[in-house]
């Protein structure tokens, strides 16, 4: 992957095929290739998978695209305490925030349709916000479906924040400098976190980061349409991803199933929405940013035009996710100074 990164821009092309655009839009390039390979070795859909092969598939994915590990200060497991026992989590110290006590912390929670991902899946996106944030990230594996299918991940993602928020002391940062952050399933967890601790009496968040997030299981936005196939993320997988995280019982129309239904989003965290113009879920996580803003909440809302969902991954081949991770990451510095 790193030998492919560094190709010369005309040999990439030559394996890329002609430029791609749909939507107004042009497809990065290094993206194309890297669809291009992936249509080569296309994986059955899945549908068709089992569960372990699922995950075992995205944990070796998320190794093939994500380089070498990012240097920190200190890396370490830990726990936290979810809605029906202890989670796995792992937190990230770089060097600028080592010696700092009451700092500020970003709580992460990963992507992966609420059935797949893990620390490791996302251990490269978590050492690179660290790093380009200065702050100390906390990424947590909440319960996954369909073992523990809605609302299971949602208790247990509201359950870690107040946990963190609590033992602020212990864990050494400031309780009032908390943020939430997540991907895809993760931004949906971060999205609904935030609106039930505005809701209720206790501790908010500070900010919220939603990378990508899904927002509306109940309505079919533009873009699922538009980008249905060939981008990586399928209709298929997103039915598929859907009817595991749901289950039997969940309701679509339920806020903690999707957030951009909620009556009210007022006194939910500042906010980043991050997008991917060639994503199928990026017409709702633009919807929510505009809900948010109509409720009076500060929001930025930040489209990469040239992009598919889990573009924040490949740092490996070429330079599209290590610039948005400094970019998100010099978000992230600011509004928890």
């Amino acid at each position: 992957m790193r030998a492919l990164g560094a190709l010369p821009a005309s040999v990439k092309r030559r394996i890329a095929g002609p430029p791609l655009r749909l939507d107004g839009l042009e497809l990065d390039l290094d993206t194309q290739v890297l669809l291009r390979l992936a249509e080569r070795n296309q994986p059955p859909p899945l549908s068709q998978r089992t569960l372990a092969q699922a995950r075992a598939d995205l944990r070796h994915s998320a190794a093939v695209v994500a380089g070498a590990p990012i240097a920190l200060a200190d890396v370490r497991d830990t726990t936290v305490t979810g809605a029906a026992g202890q989670l796995r989590a792992r937190m990230y110290t770089p060097e600028e925030a080592l010696a700092e006590r009451d700092g500020p912390l970003v709580l992460y929670f990963h992507g992966g349709g609420w059935v797949c991902g893990d620390l490791d899946t996302h251990d490269q996106t978590c050492r690179a916000l660290a790093r380009s944030s200065g702050v100390r990230v906390l990424s947590v594996e909440y319960r996954l479906a369909p073992e523990h299918p809605f609302p299971a991940p949602v208790e247990d993602a509201f359950a870690a924040f107040r946990y963190v928020a609590a033992n602020a002391a212990t864990l050494g940062v400031d309780p009032q400098r908390i943020a939430i952050a997540g991907e895809s399933s993760g931004g949906h967890l971060a999205a609904v976190t935030a609106q039930q601790a505005a809701a209720a009496s206790g501790p908010q968040p500070a900010f919220q980061l939603l990378i990508y997030p899904v927002t509306d299981l109940v309505n079919e936005s533009e873009s699922r349409r538009t980008f249905a196939e060939g981008f990586l993320l399928t209709k298929e997988d997103l039915d598929w991803y859907e009817r595991q995280f749901l289950g039997e019982n969940g309701d679509r129309d339920d806020p903690r199933a999707s957030p951009l239904l909620a009556p009210d989003l007022n006194g939910c965290a500042a906010a980043l929405v991050v997008t991917a113009g060639f994503d199928p879920l990026r017409d709702e996580g633009e919807a929510y940013a505009r809900a948010l803003q109509d409720a009076g909440v500060n929001v930025m809302q930040r489209r990469y035009p040239g992009y598919i969902h889990s573009f924040t991954h490949p740092s490996a081949i070429g330079r599209g996710a290590r610039e948005a991770l400094a970019e998100i990451g010099g978000v992230l510095r600011k509004a928890l100074v």
